[in-house]
């Protein structure tokens, strides 16, 4: 009796440090983020913009720099209205198996890079191994497209993004924007670097361009009776953070195929890897180096950045607000047709204020392009 309540006691006692055992030896989490400071838009060394009224968004047809009000209320157009024609989204995946572009990585949980102690602008990371995903797809098809028609079309990041096919659906119908097909593509898991989504979007080059135009849109056409037009005025990209960068960098590297982007709290600084030696410090390269030092390209660029937006003490390449500011600088100098929005009360990627302004800023992209698309 007394050995059988002996083993019970010893089978309790390690079933009781199993819990600790368990937790001594999980990798250590990474601490908080810090809040970022709260950044004043008429801080030295920042473009000059002009402030609008509280609520209002800049206007559509203006190239230039402007500062939002703290309040952001959705615009109508966000919202789904009576008697306006619905677009069809159709979904699809796409398995990492079938990818000659992107054939999957990711990095292990609660793992991250260090910086290299002999350039801190370079991240080093072991972590990272081959990994399988599945990636989703939605298109949006408007009620007045003509199938077999030739359309303009819109690419987004981190998709599926319901917001951009509503307003869509009432630009459209107000002939604010041309009758468009909009594709929302979402990553291939993960963030940052070592992972799929950061390999996707923070490298830079024009692969993940080539991986579109190879893997998915000829599906997209193939699949649901679409014609996608070839010719790049007629083509656009968008997205937030490095889904916003990619948006750039499909454009950047590729402006045979895309000349309109939309970016919200776009991640122009240094999260590239692996890291390159012709653009050492990542994104961050576009307001430093290739903008000012290349001949103006083709594009037309919307850009948001919030004041609270990201900010990281780790080296000089991670200040999402002073990035972008300086995007706007170099694009204000090389004459490209761009609108900088800096909003007061906005955080990172800020849903509020993408509802406030994602209307404002697709009618603003789409400027100079015919409402009525070309037919066949």
């Amino acid at each position: 009796m007394f050995r059988l309540l002996g083993i019970a006691f010893l089978i309790s006692l390690i079933s009781g440090l199993n819990p600790a055992m368990a937790q001594a030896q999980a990798p250590a989490a990474r601490p908080p983020r810090p809040a970022p400071p709260t950044r004043d838009p008429n801080t030295p060394g920042y473009v000059t913009a002009t402030a609008l009224p509280d609520g209002a968004n800049a206007p559509a047809k203006t190239d230039g720099n402007f500062i939002l009000g703290p309040t952001h209320n959705p615009a109508p157009e966000m919202a789904v209205q009576e008697g306006v024609p619905q677009g069809t989204i159709f979904n699809f995946t796409l398995e990492s198996a079938d990818s000659k572009f992107y054939p999957g990585i990711a990095r292990e949980p609660n793992t991250f890079g260090k910086p290299d102690p002999v350039d801190p602008a370079k991240l080093i990371v072991t972590t990272s191994h081959p990994a399988p995903y599945t990636r989703r797809v939605a298109v949006y098809v408007p009620k007045q497209y003509v199938p077999g028609t030739t359309a303009p079309f819109i690419v987004g990041a981190d998709g599926p993004d319901k917001a951009l096919f509503t307003a869509l659906d009432n630009l459209i119908a107000q002939h604010r924007v041309p009758v468009m097909i909009a594709i929302s593509i979402s990553n291939g898991s993960g963030d940052a670097q070592g992972s799929e989504r950061g390999l996707e979007y923070d490298t830079m080059s024009g692969l993940y361009a080539e991986f579109v135009e190879k893997e998915v849109l000829p599906l997209v056409e193939k699949q649901y009776n679409v014609k996608l037009t070839k010719d790049p005025d007629g083509r656009a990209t968008m997205g937030g953070s490095s889904g916003g960068s990619c948006a750039l960098i499909m454009a950047w590297y590729h402006p045979e195929l895309y000349h309109r982007v939309l970016t919200y709290s776009g991640t122009y600084v240094n999260q590239q890897w692996p890291s390159n030696a012709q653009t050492p410090h990542g994104a961050w390269e576009f307001h430093e180096h290739l903008i000012p030092n290349t001949p103006a390209k083709p594009l037309r660029i919307w850009m948001e950045v919030g004041d609270r937006d990201n900010y990281s003490t780790n080296d000089n390449f991670h200040d999402w607000v002073l990035a972008n500011e300086n995007m706007a600088k170099v694009l204000a100098a090389k004459g490209y047709h761009y609108q900088f929005v800096f909003a007061r009360n906005g955080g990172h990627t800020d849903r509020a204020v993408k509802q406030q302004t994602l209307p404002q800023a697709l009618e603003y992209v789409w400027q100079g392009y015919p409402i009525a698309a070309p037919k066949n």
